[in-house]
């Protein structure tokens, strides 16, 4: 899932540990305003990243919601997953969450399932 959270998420922690390799490095006799200035920002970056996440994690409950609201779900076989593109193809709307993705783990999932609107 590329969305714009986690790109968001990624540019400020790798910010965030920027800052943290640098800090060490300045000494505090001659560089307390840099530092002082450097904990700020540290602190702001850590308030926002909590944010983002907050807000990533909201948007997939709301998917994980959506999926579950629909009317038929069960595990796909290893022989439908052999050949996913024909399972696609024969029911329109099937959606596919594996259990190691993002929506997967939130969700408790054990086994690849498919979620649809039909009966498959």
């Amino acid at each position: 899932m590329k969305e714009i959270e986690k790109a968001e998420i990624k540019r400020l922690s790798d910010r965030l540990d920027a800052i943290r390799h640098e800090m060490p490095e300045l000494h505090l006799i001659n560089d307390a305003e840099k530092y002082a200035e450097m904990e700020k920002e540290k602190a702001k970056l850590e308030i926002e990243i909590v944010r983002l996440q907050a807000v990533r994690n909201q948007k997939l409950s709301k998917e994980a919601q959506k999926l579950m609201a629909l009317p038929y779900k069960r595990p796909i076989t290893k022989k439908e997953q052999a050949d996913m593109g024909k399972l696609k193809k024969a029911v329109r709307g099937l959606v596919i969450v594996h259990p190691m993705t993002a929506l997967g783990r939130e969700m408790d999932l054990e086994e690849m399932t498919g979620f649809s609107k039909t009966d498959f």
